[in-house]
C-alpha cells in the first residue's frame, strides 16, 4: 500500500505537532477509532453527547486538529462535535487495501454515522469537506439536517478543479520551506492571515504537513461533478461561506453557479480561503444562526 508519509520521522513530527493543537481547543476532547470498510477512521468528538450531533470534515493534506483549532470550543458548546480525520488524509486514519482498490465517500460516512447511532446529523466542511457536505446532502438527504460548506464550490468539470487548485498551491507546495509556507498562506488568504501565521504551533504542524504528507493518499477522495439538474435538492439544506478573497472559490464561474442553481450563499469580508480561521467568530455564529433557523 502506499505510504502517507514520506519519513517516520516526519510522521512522528506530524503526530506530536497534532497533539500540541488538540490541546490548544480549550475544551474536553475524545478520541475515538472507527472501523470501516476502508480502514480505521480516526475521529475527535468534544461537547455533550445529548445535544445535537455534527460532523466537521477538513479539507485536502490537512486534518482535523488544525481545522477546527479556532471553531471546537464554541461549536462544542451548541453541538456534540465529531471531526473526523479523512481516511488516507494527514490525520490518525489508517487506509487498509480496500480503501486504495474502492474507496466510496458516501459508505464511509454512512459507517461514521452508523458507528455513533445516528439516524441524521448537521454537517460542516471546509474546502475539499465542503465538497463532502455537500455531496453528501445530495446522495442522504434524508441523514443531513442542514449542512454549511466553507471555502466550498460547485465545480463545472474537473479542468477548473485542477487550474484552480495549481494556481493556489504552486509552486510554492513544491518546495517546502518555511519561507514557502508563509508566502502560500499570504497567497490562500486575506488581511487576517496573522491569526494563522502568529500561531507557532498551526504554523509548524503546516509546515510538516508540506513536507513529510504524501498527497497521492488522498487521490482516491475523487470529487465528482454534479450538473445543475441534481442541486435543487441543497436550497433548503446548505448554505455556502466564501470569503471575500478566496481565490479558490470566489471567482466569476463559481459564484454565478450558486447564483443560478438559487443556493443560498454569503460572502465573508476580510477571509480568504482559511475563511474558519480568518474569521472565526463569524463563522462560528453563522453556522449556529443557520442550523436554528
Amino acid at each position: 500500500m502506499m505510504q502517507r508519509y514520506k519519513t517516520l520521522q516526519g510522521r512522528q513530527l506530524i503526530y506530536e505537532s497534532y497533539d500540541k493543537l488538540l490541546h490548544l481547543y480549550g475544551v474536553h476532547y475524545e478520541e475515538k477509532r472507527i472501523e470501516t470498510s476502508f480502514g480505521e477512521t480516526h475521529v475527535i468528538t468534544a461537547g455533550n453527547s445529548q445535544n445535537p450531533p455534527l460532523l466537521l470534515f477538513h479539507g485536502t493534506a490537512d486534518n482535523a486538529a488544525m481545522m477546527w483549532v479556532y471553531n471546537m470550543n464554541e461549536l462544542s458548546r451548541k453541538f456534540f462535535v465529531i471531526a473526523v480525520d479523512s481516511i488516507g488524509g494527514s490525520g490518525k486514519s489508517e487506509p487498509n487495501a480496500e480503501y486504495f482498490k474502492s474507496f466510496d465517500q458516501v459508505t464511509w460516512i454512512d459507517e461514521i454515522m452508523d458507528a455513533f447511532y445516528l439516524h441524521h446529523s448537521y454537517i460542516c466542511g471546509v474546502s475539499y469537506g465542503a465538497y463532502l457536505s455537500y455531496f453528501y446532502t445530495l446522495r442522504r438527504p434524508d441523514r443531513v439536517r442542514k449542512a454549511m460548506c466553507l471555502a466550498g464550490r460547485i465545480p463545472t468539470n474537473s479542468f477548473e478543479v485542477i487550474s484552480k487548485m495549481m494556481k493556489a498551491f504552486l509552486p510554492e507546495a513544491l518546495f517546502p520551506s518555511e519561507k514557502n509556507c508563509e508566502k502560500l498562506l499570504r497567497k490562500l488568504s486575506g488581511p487576517n492571515y496573522s491569526v494563522f501565521a502568529k500561531n507557532e504551533e498551526l504554523m509548524r504542524h503546516w509546515y510538516y504537513l508540506l513536507k513529510y504528507f504524501n498527497n497521492k493518499s488522498m487521490m482516491k477522495h475523487r470529487i465528482q461533478i454534479v450538473g445543475d439538474s441534481e442541486l435543487s435538492i441543497l436550497r433548503e439544506k446548505v448554505k455556502f461561506l466564501i470569503g471575500e478573497y478566496d481565490m479558490l472559490s470566489n471567482y466569476p464561474r463559481a459564484i454565478h453557479k450558486l447564483e443560478r442553481n438559487n443556493l443560498n450563499f454569503e460572502i465573508i469580508r476580510d477571509a480568504g480561503h482559511a475563511i474558519n480561521h480568518e474569521q472565526a467568530y463569524i463563522v462560528n455564529k453563522k453556522i449556529i444562526e443557520f442550523w436554528s433557523e
